[in-house]
């Protein structure tokens, strides 16, 4: 007589899932669903509103607001001054994911998109000037092709950025599975040219520094269409 095999309980899969990915998954899971089976657009969660930072760019010091990006499309996340070696995000491959594909197509489809990195310590907090100037100086030798304007530094509390709900779950989560001891220090979120929040990941590994590039491609083709459709 065959035995008959257990399926996999679907509650299971979904608990599995939830400890994986942590606070950001309702937002994954609300976005799968708010894009069709041609995935044709992202859902979209609302004005992100911050106080202004500081921002270190090609020009400098400068005191800005995410008002300041309206009409591009910003990628936030932090970065520690321990990195390139102990993370929050998966290092080089956002680097040779993410920022490569920005750097050499910043004349082109990508031009208008802008990586924003919160200079945090190893806990999440903020850091002195000189730190981050260190941290600016490292990725001028570890990261191919550097260039402030497109990957910017900010001195900034990432509460401002982070403190995110949405179906009453917070983006911000303090617990010892995440590097430092918050979820922040983990997240990506992609910001549309009117400063709405479109897609927050956790990119602590490679598959989903992948998964982000993905989402902010899709980001991209649904303002190609909807140029396409003015010009018609």
């Amino acid at each position: 007589m065959q035995q008959k095999v257990a399926k996999p309980h679907r509650g299971r899969s979904i608990l599995a899932l939830t400890l994986v990915f942590g606070p950001a998954l309702f937002l994954i899971f609300m976005a799968t669903r708010g894009c069709d089976h041609r995935f044709k657009q992202l859902s979209d969660y609302g004005l992100v509103k911050t106080p202004t930072f500081s921002v270190y760019n090609h020009l400098g010091k400068q005191k800005k607001s995410l008002q300041d990006y309206q009409d591009q499309v910003v990628i936030i996340n932090t970065i520690q001054i321990t990195c390139p070696y102990q993370c929050g995000l998966a290092f080089f491959p956002l680097t040779q994911n993410i920022y490569k594909d920005l750097r050499t197509n910043k004349r082109k489809k990508l031009k208008q998109v802008r990586m924003l990195s919160i200079v945090v310590d190893s806990l999440g907090q903020p850091v002195s000037e000189a730190a981050l100037l260190d941290v600016q100086d490292m990725l001028r030798s570890k990261v191919e092709g550097f260039d402030p304007e497109l990957w910017q530094l900010i001195n900034a509390d990432p509460h401002d950025f982070f403190n995110i709900t949405n179906n009453g779950q917070n983006l911000i989560v303090k617990d010892k599975k995440y590097f430092g001891g918050v979820s922040y220090n983990e997240l990506i979120l992609l910001i549309d040219k009117k400063n709405h929040l479109r897609m927050a990941l956790n990119g602590h590994t490679e598959g989903m520094i992948r998964k982000m590039k993905e989402h902010l491609a899709l980001l991209m083709k649904q303002y190609d269409k909807e140029r396409a459709q003015k010009d018609k």
